[in-house]
């Protein structure tokens, strides 16, 4: 059997705009719906700020490479162990949180590669990553569908995104805005006028390296605004907050309309 393409990874060094959104739902249907009936290009399976543990992971992954949009694993942290179990189970796009710099990186890709691409990952006989001994050669050339996208998150990381741009091996930049905006003093408000302008600097030093670059944010007009900066793989929002707003903005239209008839039976 033939190893399995990345599409994401050819596409985003393409240049080719990437729209995604983040799931954290834990649930493979919620994989199937978003790969293979939403059009989008990618997902998130986050294992950072989700409940996603590796059992979890795996049916997603499972049910999302059958669908045409490409499922991105966040691991917990930049921790070799993880990374190599994520890996055995077939992920082939791989964000690393909390990446400050080239170090750090090296280190992220490192834990991704086999000693022959100068890495430190493990060797497994007989796992889904290789069709289960199927696709002898995956050792060979894993490295070449496996897309390492690393997240800078603090005002360090932005600094030092022109020197992790430089490590081999590092196919993108996630810009994280919510973590980049509690660094400079503003948790929970990413659209504070300095953080923007720390986000620009990100991205601009991302286009001067030719790095892809990406983003997540739930705002539409500001998924707009970031794709006209230069990010090309922006995530326009999550599987949480769809579902929250959109069953809420439901509810309570229905709220309305039976009270609005509560009180005209009243009047009679």
């Amino acid at each position: 059997m033939k190893l399995r393409k990345n599409k994401f990874k050819a596409a985003i060094r393409r240049g080719d705009f990437q729209i995604g959104l983040w799931s954290g739902l834990r649930s493979t249907l919620v994989a199937e719906m978003l790969t293979q009936v939403a059009a989008f290009d990618w997902t998130v399976i986050d294992m950072e700020h989700s409940p996603n543990e590796l059992g979890d992971v795996l049916t997603q992954l499972q049910v999302a490479q059958q669908g045409h949009a490409e499922p991105m694993v966040r691991v917990p942290w930049n921790e070799p162990v993880i990374v190599k179990r994520v890996l055995d189970i077939g992920a082939q796009t791989i964000l690393f949180p909390m990446i400050q710099n080239a170090d750090e990186a090296a280190q992220a890709v490192a834990a991704t590669r086999y000693p022959q691409n100068d890495g430190i990952r493990g060797v497994m006989s007989l796992a889904r990553m290789n069709n289960y001994g199927a696709t002898p050669d995956y050792y060979l050339k894993a490295h070449q569908e496996i897309c390492v996208v690393v997240q800078c998150e603090t005002v360090e990381a932005v600094q030092n995104i022109p020197e992790i741009c430089k490590v081999k091996g590092v196919d993108g930049i996630f810009v994280g805005p919510s973590d980049l905006s509690a660094s400079m003093g503003h948790i929970g408000n990413p659209y504070q006028k300095d953080v923007q302008k720390m986000i620009k600097k990100a991205v601009n030093a991302c286009k001067k390296a030719g790095k892809p670059a990406g983003y997540l944010t739930g705002d539409e007009t500001q998924a707009k605004q970031m794709i006209d900066w230069g990010f090309s793989f922006v995530a326009v929002g999550s599987d949480m907050a769809v579902l929250t707003n959109a069953s809420r903005a439901l509810a309570d239209r229905f709220q309305e309309y039976c009270a609005r008839k509560a009180k005209r039976k009243k009047k009679k």
